[in-house]
């Protein structure tokens, strides 16, 4: 079976949506699924970083100036999305793909677009959402309100119906885009982890030698998207909290954009009690938080998303500091120490509570490494697969 799979973005950068696209595309390809990807002109190429025979294929480089890899709304993706729509038109034509698959709301528009005008192919699509569309243009202050905020949200309430099926990656998305679906065709298809990447890893200690990280020392390691979105605020006001009570705590920040958390570290005298890495390179995740003790995610509910790297802390046998979500529950259960109320203050408590509890860390690790068995990516490819079955047939 052949699938076109639509990624509106500069796939390959090392981020949330893009993990989702890869892995997911990994996956499927190891259960026989061929595999195509229309994408804009930028972003890394992973036949550099994995070996496979997924077929990436780029709109042309006529925004030749556009390198944006980092998530947020620009007005020039407009543009990038309507020569995705010819590209992606094209491959149809040319690939005939039994199934085509995209990813967030644009993905799915452009999908749906290329389906109807090639009807009599019969192409099935579905339909990939990573979050709310408006509720992260909020969350990026891209939207504020009035008019414009109307319209966001009709949108949305339309591509939300689209598809032949509809797969989220939050039970907080899914909730929300059930009450809008009229067939109800949706289902939670959770992140997942490559736990190969964490195979034949050296010792913890030998681990912080090399990254040159304290010694003696708690590292509590945050991964990921450096926005606003991504709660990354919550944390950078709680770090002088923490460290007011507990200097033994040493932070490791990665990713990217790194000004702003450049910017805190340096007018809060913060220098020595963290560590910033940038870039963060995906594949280079597993040594980073091998050298780590626990793993943070202060990501709140607002954008309805759910959180891969929390699967990356749990495949590394990390307990986790999030808020007391519902997806954060079903992916950790017990292997969490869960911030009582989602505040700067609540995150601080509990990256305090753990990290003064040894015996917890060592509990909640032994926890995450037994749970984090059933998030592989092949499962979640297993449940993909099922879908297409189901639509195709």
């Amino acid at each position: 079976m052949k699938i076109l799979v639509i990624a509106p973005t500069p796939f390959f950068a090392d981020r949330g949506t893009h993990i989702r696209i890869l892995e997911e595309a990994l996956a499927l390809e190891k259960l026989g699924y061929e595999i195509q990807i229309a994408t804009y002109h930028v972003g890394r190429n992973i036949l550099e970083e994995v070996k496979t025979s997924i077929d990436v294929r780029r709109i042309h480089r006529w925004l030749f100036w556009y390198r944006k890899l980092e998530a947020g709304p620009d007005w020039q993706k407009i543009i990038l999305d309507l020569m995705l729509i010819r590209k992606v038109f094209s491959l149809a034509r040319k690939y005939k793909p039994d199934i085509i698959h995209g990813h967030i709301h644009e993905g799915v528009i452009i999908g749906w677009l290329v389906q109807k005008i090639l009807f009599w192919r019969k192409i099935k699509l579905v339909a990939d959402f990573h979050g709310s569309l408006t509720k992260e243009m909020l969350s990026h202050d891209y939207l504020r309100g009035g008019l414009l905020k109307i319209i966001f949200r009709f949108t949305e309430k339309v591509i939300d119906n689209l598809g032949d099926y509809a797969i989220t990656s939050s039970w907080e998305n899914s909730e929300e885009i059930k009450t809008l679906r009229k067939d109800k065709k949706v289902q939670t298809i959770l992140d997942g982890v490559n736990l190969d990447y964490y195979q034949n890893l050296p010792s913890k200690i030998e681990a912080k030698k090399e990254m040159e990280l304290p010694e003696g020392k708690i590292i509590a390691t945050y991964t990921g998207a450096l926005v606003m979105n991504k709660g990354i605020q919550y944390l950078l006001e709680a770090i002088p909290l923490v460290l007011q009570k507990n200097s033994n705590i040493f932070f490791v920040i990665a990713g990217f954009p790194i000004e702003e958390a450049e910017k805190f570290i340096k007018n809060n005298h913060l220098e020595n009690s963290v560590r910033l890495i940038n870039p963060l390179n995906y594949f280079d995740l597993p040594p980073i938080l091998n050298a780590s003790d626990i793993g943070i995610d202060p990501k709140d509910s607002s954008v309805k998303q759910a959180s891969g790297k929390i699967l990356q802390y749990m495949a590394a046998g990390l307990p986790v500091v999030c808020f007391d979500r519902k997806n954060n529950r079903d992916y950790l259960g017990n292997g969490a120490q869960y911030a009582p109320e989602i505040s700067v203050d609540g995150l601080a408590d509990a990256i305090l509570k753990i990290a003064n509890n040894p015996e917890s860390i060592s509990q909640k690790s032994a926890i995450n490494k037994e749970r984090v068995q059933k998030f592989d990516w092949k499962n979640t490819a297993k449940s993909i697969a099922e879908i297409y079955k189901i639509i195709y047939t």
